[in-house]
C-alpha cells in the first residue's frame, strides 16, 4: 500500500516529472482525453503508455490517497462472506479488510473521489460501520470479483434445457446481453470457467459414448467435465464459427483463432481441430494477453542464475538460446527478457508464430509462410530495419539457424528458442541441423535450460520430515533437521495440492574455453567435465532448491526432472 497524505498534484505533471511518459505523449492523451471526456490516468493506461499499477500509485499519490494492489493482497474469506455481491456488482468495489476495532470496512475503488458511491455503499452496511475508499486498477477490481464472487454458471442447467427445450433462467440470468441459444451459453460457459482456473489449454474429445473436456492447468490435464455424445456436433459447431474454420470440413485438420473480452482483458484462444476414430478433437490454447509484461525477477531465479542471466544480456552483441520442450515456458523467458532489454535507447524487433502477447516500444512481426515471410526471410527483412535486439521465436532449421547467427555476428543481439533436453544439448542440436562449428565458436553469449514446475499450494501443504533417500537427493546431513512439504488439496487449488508453476533453470554462460572446445569438434562429456569445474548449477540442482525452501515438492521435481544422479551423490 502507499500511504496517505500526500499533496495533490496533477497528474500528468507526475508522470512527465517522473520520465514516465514524455511531453509528446501527454499531449496526445490530453487531445483523447477532449474528443472521449474520459479520465486522463485511465487514457494514458489505454493507449500503453503507462502500466495500470504504475498509474494506480501515481493517482493516489496525486490524489493524497492510499492506493493498494489487489493482485498482490491476500484477501481474507470472511471479509467477502460479510459484504454483499449485490454491492460489488452494482458499485464495482472491491472489500479489502474489516477492522472490527474501529468498524470500518475498506473497499478498493477506481475513483475514490467518487462521494456518491461511498454513501450509497455506507446506506447499505449496518449502523455504525464505516466505509472507508483506497485506490485500485479498473482491472484489478474486475480481476478480484471474478476470482473470489465468481458464481459458476449453471451447467446442469444448461444441458437440461437443451435436452429438454425448457429455458434455464438461472444460467440465462447469469449471463449479460440478450437471450443466446443454450449452446453458445455452454461454450460460454466452459471458456470462461478455464479462464477463472488460469486454465492454458481446453481439451473436447470425443470418446465412444462421450465427450470428455478436460484443462490444462498448471501444465497437468484435469478432466472437469463428461457430457454424453449428442452434445458433441453442437460444441464443434459454435467453436468452429467462433474461430472461422469450415464447420462442413470434418475430414482434415484446421486451424482457427478468436478473442473474447473477459475481466477487462483480452483473451485470445488458438483453436485446432483433429480428426480422430469418435470425432473431430478440439484444443484451445488460452493467451492472456495480460500477463505479457512478466517481469526477469518474477521468474524465481536463484540469485546466481539471475546476475549471469543479466550479465549475458549485458553484452551487444551474439545469440543468447533459451531450450526445453514444449510447454516449458521458453516464451514466458523470452518475454521477460524482452521487458528488461526495452528502453528508448534500443530498436527491439520480433519474430514470433504467432505473436502471443504485445509489447511497448517492440516492433512484433507474426511469421507467415504463404507471404513468403518465414524466419530466415524475416531475419534478412528485419536486418534492413536498424535493429539493436532481435527475437526469432524458434530456430528450427539450418536456414533459421545461420541467418540468426549471422545477425549475431555483424553486431546485434539475438534471443531465441530451440527444443533440447538441456542446455548443453543445444550444441550437438545445432550442429546436427547444420550449423559449422566455426560458426557456432564465439557467436554464443550463453543457453538456457528450463521446466516449468508446479507451486505447492500455501493454504494446504504439509510439512514432513524427508527418509534417508529424500535426504541424500536433497543433500540434507544425517543429523541435520529438515522440513519438507507434500501436496495436500483443498478449495483454493481445486483439490490439486498445486497453484501456479514456476521456473527451474541452469545457465551455461559460454566463454574461450568453451569456444575453444566448439572449434574442436570435442564430445559431450568434455562440455560436462569444463561446465562441472566451473561450478555450473544444473536444473535439477535448481529443482533441489525449489523443495528445501519449501515452495515445490519432491514428487513434482522428480516428475519432470531425472533426479538419479543426485539420489547415488
Amino acid at each position: 500500500m502507499v500511504p496517505a497524505g500526500k499533496p495533490r498534484r496533477r497528474i500528468g505533471e507526475l508522470l512527465t516529472e517522473g520520465g514516465f511518459i514524455s511531453d509528446d505523449q501527454l499531449h496526445i492523451a490530453l487531445t483523447e482525453q477532449k474528443k472521449s471526456g474520459a479520465q486522463l490516468g485511465r487514457i494514458i493506461v489505454t493507449l500503453g503508455f503507462v502500466p495500470e499499477p504504475v498509474m494506480r500509485d501515481l493517482l493516489g499519490a496525486a490524489l493524497g490517497e492510499e492506493s493498494i494492489s489487489l493482485d498482490s493482497t491476500r484477501i481474507d474469506p470472511a471479509v467477502i462472506a460479510d459484504f454483499p455481491k449485490v454491492l460489488v456488482d452494482r458499485y464495482r468495489v472491491f472489500p479489502v479488510k474489516w477492522e472490527a476495532a474501529t468498524s470500518t470496512f475498506t473497499v478498493a475503488m477506481a475513483n475514490t473521489l467518487d462521494v456518491g458511491v461511498l454513501d450509497k455503499v455506507q446506506a447499505r452496511m449496518k449502523h455504525g460501520v464505516t466505509v472507508k475508499g483506497v485506490l485500485a486498477g479498473e482491472s484489478e477490481i474486475s480481476r478480484a470479483i471474478d476470482k473470489y464472487y465468481a458464481v459458476e454458471l449453471s451447467l446442469d442447467g444448461i444441458l437440461r434445457e437443451i435436452e429438454t427445450g425448457v429455458v434455464d433462467l438461472e444460467s440465462l440470468a447469469s449471463q449479460t446481453g440478450e437471450f443466446s441459444h443454450p449452446m453458445v451459453r455452454l461454450v460460454d460457459s466452459l471458456l470462461a470457467e478455464a479462464v477463472r482456473r488460469e486454465a492454458s489449454d481446453i481439451h473436447i474429445e470425443p470418446e465412444a459414448g462421450y465427450v470428455r473436456i478436460r484443462y490444462r492447468i498448471d501444465g497437468v490435464l484435469l478432466e472437469v467435465r463428461s457430457l454424453h455424445r449428442d452434445f458433441l456436433s453442437g460444441l464443434l459447431v459454435r467453436l468452429k464459427v467462433m474461430a472461422g474454420m469450415n464447420i462442413a470440413e470434418t475430414r482434415a485438420p484446421q486451424d482457427g483463432r478468436f478473442s473474447l473480452s473477459l475481466a477487462n482483458s483480452t483473451i485470445d484462444f488458438r483453436a485446432s481441430s483433429q480428426p480422430t476414430t469418435y470425432g473431430e478433437n478440439i484444443v484451445l490454447r488460452i493467451l492472456d494477453r495480460s500477463r505479457g509484461g512478466l517481469l526477469l525477477e518474477g521468474l524465481g531465479l536463484a540469485e546466481e542464475t539471475l546476475v549471469n542471466l543479466k550479465l549475458m544480456m549485458a553484452r551487444p552483441e551474439g545469440i543468447i538460446l533459451v531450450t526445453g520442450p514444449t510447454g516449458s515456458g521458453k516464451t514466458t523467458t523470452l518475454y521477460a527478457m524482452l521487458n528488461y532489454l526495452n528502453t528508448e535507447q534500443v530498436n527491439i524487433m520480433t519474430l514470433e508464430d504467432p505473436v502471443e502477447y504485445p509489447m511497448q516500444m517492440v516492433r512484433q512481426t507474426t511469421v507467415n509462410p504463404t507471404a513468403n515471410l518465414g524466419f530466415a526471410d524475416g531475419i534478412r527483412s528485419i536486418l534492413r530495419q536498424d535493429p539493436d535486439i532481435i527475437l526469432v521465436g524458434e530456430i528450427r532449421d539450418e536456414d533459421t539457424a545461420n541467418m540468426a547467427l549471422r545477425a549475431a555476428m555483424t553486431g546485434h543481439q539475438v534471443l531465441s528458442t530451440l527444443h533440447t533436453n538441456s542446455a548443453l544439448g543445444a550444441l550437438p542440436r545445432l550442429l546436427d541441423i547444420g550449423v559449422t562449428p566455426g560458426v557456432l565458436a564465439g557467436n554464443i553469449i550463453g543457453i538456457l535450460g528450463q521446466r516449468l514446475v508446479r507451486r505447492l499450494c500455501r493454504y494446504c501443504k504439509k510439512g514432513y520430515p524427508p527418509d534417508d533417500l529424500e535426504r541424500r537427493i536433497l543433500g540434507f546431513g544425517a543429523n541435520e533437521k529438515a522440513t519438507i512439504y507434500r501436496a495436500i488439496g483443498c478449495e483454493r487449488c481445486f483439490g490439486m495440492g498445486f497453484r501456479g508453476r514456476m521456473t527451474v533453470m541452469e545457465v551455461l554462460k559460454m566463454d574461450d574455453e568453451f569456444d575453444d572446445l566448439i572449434a574442436g569438434g570435442a564430445p559431450k562429456s568434455a562440455f560436462l567435465k569444463l561446465a562441472a569445474g566451473k561450478g555450473l548449477g544444473t536444473m535439477a540442482e535448481d529443482g533441489v532448491r525449489r523443495v528445501r525452501e519449501g515452495s515445490t515438492s519432491l514428487d513434482e521435481i522428480s516428475r519432470v526432472l531425472d533426479l538419479s544422479p543426485l539420489a547415488l551423490r
